[in-house]
């Protein structure tokens, strides 16, 4: 497995996407030898640079639509029609590129020549590779030892997610499962949960996953012990269940697990660098969308009476309170009857204007002056106001502690899971928050923009 941005993924993942890009990479260099022969190659032609600029770009395009998604991507038409238009995105881009840079022209003809052994090879590479995922080849065997509502999360989320890298071998509980009925996976019921060692060994379990639902009494130190010695590797469910998924469930995490796990690390370096990137960028943000702001008052002016600009007192870094800016999408009356509640996905309250503004983000940007003034960073927990604070600390266990960091323009949660407008999406919310609280860095960050971006351009979430 590799640690990524603070996910493990497995390899032939990586490779998965390695792979397209070697495959890209070569198509345009063989399409440059056809066209241009050996001479293409001369140091003075900086071939090499210029398929690599297309190889990226390329490979931006896939990734922005959708296609290293493959829940969405599940199916040869909608692949087939994803790569198409990433194709003539990439080509657009290049064009622009080529525009504003004449000297990273690569030759004529040798895109529309490339594109052909791009088609083909990525084709028949995303076949090749769900073959290997609907056969389960190279996934590592594991075992889930426990009956709680983690483990059989665990589960799930291995059923759901194919290219997970793991396959569940077997389950060992004093209880059966339900879900498990008809499903094919071994379900061993034990009382004392006796030779677990040579239970694994016989399956070629690489991992067991702890899950109890009471592990006072109840784990088997013995048979564990010798699991490890005989190499192989114990993992508590809470923590198999961050990397597997990006998350935690709050519900389900106690305090001695978060004090003993490794994370929530914040050095001062961490710290000053993250303001540096906050204080440039929201300078130059603020310059840029200048034009676009103006126009977005004017047409708010126009549409509906109430001022442009909406503020409203969010709680902050430990629990400090600001105003957080933002144009008025709503109605200015909005809440005169109701009093505080949750925007809906589609609240009535939000005008024409504040419909397009709230779907590209638009209405976010006065947020920048608040970044600027270092009440809020780019990324970080959403805020949240005291009312919604208060009532949620009393319902959700670990709720302050997404107050331990600044509030963000933008979040792990937002970019994962999207909208949410009550108690339960909170709670899942929540997840995403405190894995971000965990496990944040510079890193993290800049893989949350780049998927914000995503999310920008295609509308979604909110």
């Amino acid at each position: 497995m590799l640690r990524l941005f603070k996910q493990y993924y497995p390899v032939r993942n990586a490779v998965f996407v390695l792979g397209e890009g070697i495959f890209i990479f070569f198509s345009v260099v063989f399409a440059c030898y056809l066209l241009k022969g050996i001479e293409a190659f001369a140091p003075s032609q900086w071939t090499i640079l210029k398929a690599l600029l297309i190889t990226i770009i390329c490979q931006i395009c896939l990734y922005y639509n959708d296609l290293y998604d493959l829940a969405i991507t599940d199916t040869l038409v909608e692949m087939a029609v994803r790569l198409m238009q990433a194709l003539g995105v990439a080509a657009i881009l290049l064009a622009i590129v080529y525009f504003v840079f004449p000297d990273a022209i690569i030759g004529e003809g040798i895109f529309v020549v490339s594109v052909v052994f791009v088609i083909v090879l990525i084709v028949s590479w995303r076949i090749a590779y769900s073959f290997i995922l609907n056969r389960g080849m190279f996934n590592q065997k594991i075992m889930i030892m426990g009956s709680s509502d983690i483990a059989k999360e665990i589960y799930l989320q291995i059923q759901d997610k194919k290219d997970s890298g793991y396959e569940v071998s077997s389950i060992i509980s004093r209880m059966s499962w339900e879900i498990l009925l008809g499903c094919g996976i071994e379900m061993i019921c034990q009382s004392k949960y006796e030779n677990v060692c040579e239970i694994a060994k016989s399956k070629d379990v690489k991992k067991i996953i702890i899950a109890l639902k009471e592990k006072r009494n109840m784990l088997p130190i013995t048979e564990l012990l010798k699991c490890r010695i005989q190499g192989i590797d114990v993992l508590d469910g809470n923590s198999f269940y961050e990397m597997l998924t990006g998350k935690l469930i709050v519900e389900s995490i106690n305090p001695g697990w978060l004090i003993f796990s490794h994370g929530f690390q914040k050095t001062i370096m961490q710290k000053l660098v993250k303001r540096c990137i906050d204080l440039v960028l929201s300078a130059t943000m603020l310059i840029i969308f200048f034009p676009i702001m103006a126009i977005v008052a004017i047409l708010i002016k126009i549409e509906s009476k109430g001022p442009v600009i909406f503020s409203q007192e969010r709680v902050g870094e430990n629990r400090k309170q600001y105003m957080v800016h933002k144009f008025r999408s709503m109605r200015y009356d909005a809440e005169k009857h109701t009093g505080p509640i949750w925007a809906q996905k589609n609240d009535d309250r939000i005008t024409k204007v504040g419909y397009f503004i709230r779907k590209w983000r638009i209405d976010e940007i006065p947020q920048l002056w608040n970044v600027l003034k270092g009440e809020m960073s780019f990324v970080g927990p959403r805020p949240e106001r005291e009312h919604f604070v208060k009532k949620l600390e009393d319902r959700i266990p670990y709720y302050n502690e997404r107050l331990s960091v600044k509030p963000g323009l933008t979040g792990w949660a937002q970019v994962s899971y999207g909208y949410g407008s009550n108690v339960e999406d909170a709670v899942e919310k929540l997840n995403y928050e405190l894995f971000y609280v965990k496990n944040m860095s510079i890193i993290m960050d800049l893989m949350i923009v780049a998927r914000t971006v995503k999310t920008v351009i295609f509308g979604h979430g909110r």
